[in-house]
């Protein structure tokens, strides 16, 4: 009877114009919250689409203020893959959210339509919403409802994501409760099905599990109830995508795994990481094809030049053997070490490794001398899971936070070397450093330590910073601007590694 009423309530809105300027002209869709509607914009002569809150919602002083943030969050992103929000308002007691209109399909409709996707269509859709819920997380805001019925595919083939309305903001404690799970459970992450806290990896996890989709067909876990594929998503492993889809390849389904870690600290540690999985990936896809068409190829073209391998509709046998060779040999690096590498953007650092013999902090007065020294060893124990965390500031340089100059850690090696490179893994990018190197000591001051050898800003997760080579035995990562986090503004640098 509800859904009747609703019905019904959304059919008498049709002709209704909105602030004289928006005519509802039919139903697109229709949630629990909220019905979607084709409406002519008389002030530009365009079509757009209007979502009008339930009457028996807009009396909830909660839900308004959930669909009022829905319009503020979407408006602070501007990127082709998010479909963007044009105005806001309320009239008669209805409030009410303008979008662009896409003409097309959602990528459910066309999954159910065709089936399993095109492999390199499936990773082309992949990096397209990865890339527009990157331009959310840069914003500080989690989707947390990532499925394909809010993935809009346009004329052009574009895929654009939509529907924010439960997404929450990391700056703040939000609306949403941690402890309430409002996403569909059959992409839903588990700490999400146990009610625990989200971040980023939390839409990772979600875009792996529709990427199985798209290339399988099918959900990976079905039920009985929505509670029994969420706990299917807490307890059971992922069914193996490359024996539902035998052409995956080995890259693609790495990535599927990985993004759908059980655990979040074993994820892609944010979504440029897994992007570039991805993009490396498509490369692979392509090549095994001998060539890409449609979505693949517009996707393929937006490669950064510095990470493309391949040209976009023409591969050669010798570029084929090329990326699956490179394939192989990582593969089999992985089946020897039992480890993954974490990928990145950025390449591997050429040289010798260095032995590293271990770590310091390094916070000079008026700072107290010491920073989580007892996380030191995490930083140089293999694991890029685990790692060494600065303090927690309220601004993002220490100067700012406490008046101090900064603070750092200090690498020690086993004997005096000239580095060329050095390799971080840290937790969350967007922070910066420079690196300096003294023969001895170590010494207790910045100015001892002379000029840097390198800088950077670390725009990635996994990241080399090129040194100009000088004998030491005691090199410096100073950090000069920290990251933001939900809590404030720190960073964690998981590995570090150097070569000669």
């Amino acid at each position: 009877m509800a859904d009747e009423a609703t019905t019904g309530l959304a059919s008498s809105l049709i002709g209704t114009v909105l602030s004289g300027r928006y005519r509802l002209e039919s139903k697109l869709g229709s949630g629990g919250m909220s019905t979607v509607y084709l409406a002519r914009d008389g002030t530009l002569e365009r079509w757009v689409a209007v979502k009008v809150m339930h009457r028996e919602m807009s009396d909830q002083p909660d839900q308004i203020e959930r669909f009022r943030r829905e319009a503020r969050a979407v408006a602070q992103l501007s990127h082709p893959n998010v479909v963007a929000v044009i105005d806001a308002g309320e009239d008669g007691g209805h409030p009410y959210i303008v979008f662009e209109y896409v003409d097309g399909e959602t990528l459910k409709q066309r999954i159910e339509r065709v089936g399993p996707l095109p492999v390199d269509e499936a990773t082309a859709y992949a990096i397209e919403i990865g890339r527009g819920l990157l331009a959310a997380h840069s914003r500080r805001l989690v989707h947390r409802d990532v499925k394909p019925q809010n993935v809009l595919i346009d004329s052009e083939g574009r895929a654009k994501v939509t529907d924010f309305g439960i997404a929450r903001s990391l700056e703040a404690d939000g609306l949403t409760q941690t402890g309430r799970v409002l996403s569909t459970t059959d992409y839903v992450s588990p700490e999400q099905a146990m009610g625990r806290g989200v971040d980023a990896r939390t839409d990772i996890y979600s875009l792996g599990v529709l990427l199985y989709e798209m290339l399988t067909g099918e959900v990976p876990f079905t039920a009985e109830t929505v509670v029994g594929v969420a706990m299917k998503h807490v307890n059971e492993p992922l069914p193996d995508v490359q024996k539902r889809r035998p052409e995956v390849s080995s890259a693609l389904a790495a990535v599927v795994e990985r993004a759908t870690a059980k655990e979040p600290k074993k994820r892609y540690l944010d979504m440029a990481s897994c992007l570039a999985d991805l993009e490396a990936a498509l490369e692979v896809e392509v090549a095994r094809a001998g060539g890409s068409h449609g979505p693949a190829t517009t996707v393929l073209d937006t490669v950064p030049k510095k990470r493309k391998i391949l040209t976009t509709r023409r591969v050669s046998a010798a570029g084929v053997f090329l990326v699956l060779a490179a394939t192989a040999a990582a593969l089999l690096i992985t089946a020897l070490t039992g480890k993954k590498e974490a990928s990145g953007p950025s390449p591997a650092p050429t040289g010798a490794p260095v032995k590293i013999a271990g770590t310091a902090s390094f916070d000079p007065a008026p700072g107290d001398g010491e920073e989580n020294d007892e996380q030191l060893k995490l930083a140089i124990d293999g694991n890029p899971g685990t790692g060494w965390t600065t303090e927690t500031y309220q601004a993002p340089t220490t100067e700012q936070a406490v008046g101090k100059p900064g603070v750092g850690m200090i690498v020690t090696t086993a004997a005096p070397v000239a580095a060329r490179s050095i390799r971080i893994r840290s937790e969350v990018a967007g922070w910066s450093a420079q690196i300096y190197a003294s023969a001895s000591g170590p010494p207790t001051t910045l100015q001892g330590w002379g000029k840097p050898i390198g800088e950077a800003t670390i725009d990635h997760t996994d990241q080399v910073i090129e040194l100009t080579p000088r004998d030491a035995k005691y090199y410096l990562i100073w950090i000069t601007k920290l990251a933001s986090t939900s809590t404030g503004y720190n960073v964690q640098i998981n590995e570090v590694g150097l070569k000669s």
